[in-house]
């Protein structure tokens, strides 16, 4: 009896990863057997295509690479994931919070392609990733909207300043504003559940936007 899988998606320094762990932190303590996981995976050799390609070392800009080349990198890493590390939770009714997911393919990838091109290279990656792969498709997915340039400030705090520890996503204001427009696009088509984390101007806190996605699931 396969398990649930809820997907925490957005933009670089929208808080998925605090979000995800009170998530799943929240849910064990109701009982539920929870395994958290996060994409990429960096800490296994699945992900080196994923580092080579952040790194620049495919190119400086994130459209040096095309759209179904980065995915291939980006959905092994989920596949070698899934078959090493939570597949058995899940395939035995455990839940999945992931932090970030195949649906990080349709923001980031949707946005070096022109917007005509979306509905079929969507299309493409359900059919590669949940078809071909087999790896899961989720059963939510919530969505953490914020601005590109609140995202940026919390991201150069991250960094303590320095921005040459930005990777080639997160470095590209004008890339990350089109993955933000190619984020909204697949929210609304693919039946994502949209958190609007910033209010009059600011990020909401935590706390906050935690009671909004538990609400939501």
């Amino acid at each position: 009896m396969n398990g649930k899988l809820i997907v925490i998606e957005g933009l670089d320094g929208s808080g998925k990863a605090t979000q995800a762990k009170l998530l799943a932190d929240t849910l064990a303590q109701k009982g539920e057997r929870v395994q958290k996981i996060t994409f990429p995976d960096y800490e296994s050799d699945s992900s080196a295509l994923v580092k080579m390609y952040l790194k620049g070392e495919f190119g400086s800009k994130p459209g040096d690479v095309n759209a179904y080349a980065a995915s291939a990198f980006y959905a092994v890493d989920r596949y070698a994931s899934f078959k090493k590390d939570w597949g058995e939770t899940y395939c035995g009714g455990g839940l999945i919070v992931a932090d970030r997911y195949a649906t990080s393919n349709g923001i980031h990838q949707c946005s070096k392609l022109g917007e005509d091109e979306w509905d079929s290279y969507l299309q493409w990656l359900d059919d590669f990733e949940y078809k071909k792969l087999g790896i899961p498709a989720p059963d939510v997915v919530i969505y953490l909207k914020a601005d590109t340039d609140i995202s940026q400030k919390l991201m150069t705090g991250r960094y303590n300043g320095d921005e040459s520890k930005k990777d080639i996503h997160e470095g590209d204001l004008e890339y990350l504003k089109r993955s933000q427009k190619a984020a909204a696009y697949c929210a609304e088509k693919l039946g994502w559940k949209t958190v609007e984390c910033v209010r009059d101007g600011q990020m909401r806190t935590i706390e906050d936007i935690h009671a909004e996605i538990m609400t939501l699931i």
